[in-house]
Order: C-alpha cells, then structure tokens, then sequence
C-alpha cells in the first residue's frame, strides 16, 4: 500500500520576513513522527510537475515566466520573492497534489503536508501562490482516468478564487468554497459559495458543514474530493477574522472525512492557509488535520462505492 502521506522539506524556503510561515510543513511531519502516529516510510517525496502537469492549467505564456523567474505582470502579484528557489519550492506543491490525489484514489485518503495554493489563475499569481495545485490535481485525477467528477471542498478562510476561476463553466469539477466574506479576495463565483460573517464561530460553522456536505455529495456524486483544509478560521490567525477554537476545526475535519467515507468519495488533503500568532498553533491544527486523515483511512469502506 502507498504511503499515506506526501511531505518534503524543499517547501521550507526562504521567502523573507513574511507572515506566510514555510517551516510549518517540516514542524507537521516532525509533530506526526514524534507522537508516533506514522513512521517515517508513511511519507512519500513528490515529484516535480511537468509542463505538461501545470499546463492542466496554467497558460503557457505564465509557465513560461515561472520557468525563467521572470517578474512580470503576471508573477508580480503573488506576494513573495520572484526568485528560482521560491517559484520552485512552490511549484512542486502542483507534483505532491497529484500524488496524493493518486494515494486518496488506492486507499481512500490520501495527505499533502503542502499545497492548497487556490489562488493563483491560469494566468497569474496571486495570494502567496504561484502555481493552483488544487486545480492541476483535478485535471491530472481526469487525465489519469481516476475520476470523472470531482469535488473540491474549500474550506480556508478565504474564498478559493483561482480555482472557482479555472473551473467557472466547467460540471465536470465542483467548486465549494466556505469563506469568510469580507476578507481577501475579490470574490469570483464557485458552484457554491457560503461566504461567512465575521466573527463566526464553532457552531454556526459546523451546523452549516453539517448541513451543506452530505447534499453535495449526494447530489454530485464525486469520484474524488480534494480538501482544502485551510488553518486560517482559527480565532487566533492573524490574516482571519472568524472564531473557530482548535477544537471546532479538529471536529470539521472529522466531518469532512466522514461525509466523504460515507459514500466511498475518496479524498485527497492539501493543507492551504495558516497565520496564527503563534506558529505552534498552526501547525497544532494542521496536525489535527492529519491525525483524522489518519484515523479516517483506517476506517475507510473498501469495495464497491454507495
């Protein structure tokens, strides 16, 4: 069997004095490996995306700039350094996405320490991503032939509007995004956006995760979901302004990976968004994340889908 989980330590890099903390992937696989919830053979390394992988995608012009590091108006708005280091480290979130996206289709679950870069566009950068590898992870899980309809459910606090972009007239991807609304970014149309009030916290969120999950995959009938599970609702985040303790983000993730296990929709995670004031937070959540990915892939029904 695969490894469960997709981890590098080429994501830690150097991007300045920068809210954005690129250590955390090293300090998640640490946290995992510490509390012996997976050894080190759980982890496996990606591979870097081909042009034809960002291509899915990303407009041939743009992979042009990446690849020489140009800074142009079409790299500019990503945030960060335009730098051969920085667009490379970033890029191969694009390769460990489709990894996962092939684990989650073997064994159910399938975990990127790394990714969820939703707002970058087919022909731009944005947000702190350079490359949207949630999306080039759906269009390589098509091409692959190991889905047909996927499902990506967004639920960093921010909207994923790259990725509502690339998919914007497209039924072949589901596009669900639960954001907060007055925040980052100028908002594109998802199939279904929930966009939240400031301050919401552990119930209203859950009650309407409750509610929203088991419809759309009921209704949508995914091969493959991909989860987005963003850190940053957390009351403490320091770009956020919603309310969620860590223990009302521990129990989304567990509803998201029951929902899915439910039907048999096999699930792939990335880990997106996480400014906490302080880092342990951060990684503490996103560690929870991968501890219920864990428990979730034990559990999940083999066999024949629902």
């Amino acid at each position: 069997m695969k490894p469960l989980f997709v981890a590098t330590d080429r994501y830690e890099v150097d991007i300045g004095p920068h809210v954005f903390p690129t250590a955390k992937y090293r300090l998640v696989r640490l946290a995992l490996l510490q509390e012996k919830a997976c050894a080190p053979e759980d982890f496996a390394e990606p591979e870097p995306p081909s042009r034809e992988d960002l291509l899915l995608v990303h407009s041939s012009a743009y992979v042009d700039d990446l690849d020489h590091a140009r800074l142009t108006e079409r790299t500019y708005r990503s945030e960060l350094p335009v730098t051969r280091p920085v667009i490379g480290a970033f890029r191969l979130a694009a390769g460990g996405s489709i990894l996962a996206g092939r684990i989650a289709a073997e064994r159910g679950v399938g975990v990127h320490l790394g990714g969820g870069l939703h707002h970058a566009f087919p022909d731009r950068a944005e947000g702190f991503c350079y490359v949207n590898d949630v999306a080039i992870a759906a269009r390589a899980a098509q091409r692959d032939r190991l889905a047909r309809k996927v499902l990506v459910v967004d639920l960093d606090l921010h909207q994923g509007n790259g990725t509502a972009a690339v998919f914007r007239s497209d039924d072949s991807v589901f596009t669900f995004s639960m954001h907060q609304e007055n925040n980052y970014p100028v908002k594109e149309r998802s199939d279904l956006d929930i966009g939240l009030a400031d301050g919401t916290g552990d119930k209203e969120y859950l009650d309407l995760l409750r509610e929203t999950l088991p419809r759309l995959r009921d209704e949508e009938r995914p091969d493959l979901a991909i989860y987005v599970a963003g850190a940053d609702p957390f009351e403490e985040d320091q770009l956020g302004g919603l309310s969620l303790t860590r223990a009302g983000l521990r129990e989304r993730d567990r509803i998201v990976f029951e929902e899915l296990a439910a039907r048999g929709v096999p699930v792939a995670v990335v880990l997106a968004g996480g400014y906490a004031r302080r880092l342990a937070d951060t990684v503490a959540i996103h560690t929870a994340t991968c501890l219920e990915a864990i428990r979730a892939s034990l559990t999940f029904p083999r066999g024949e889908r629902k």
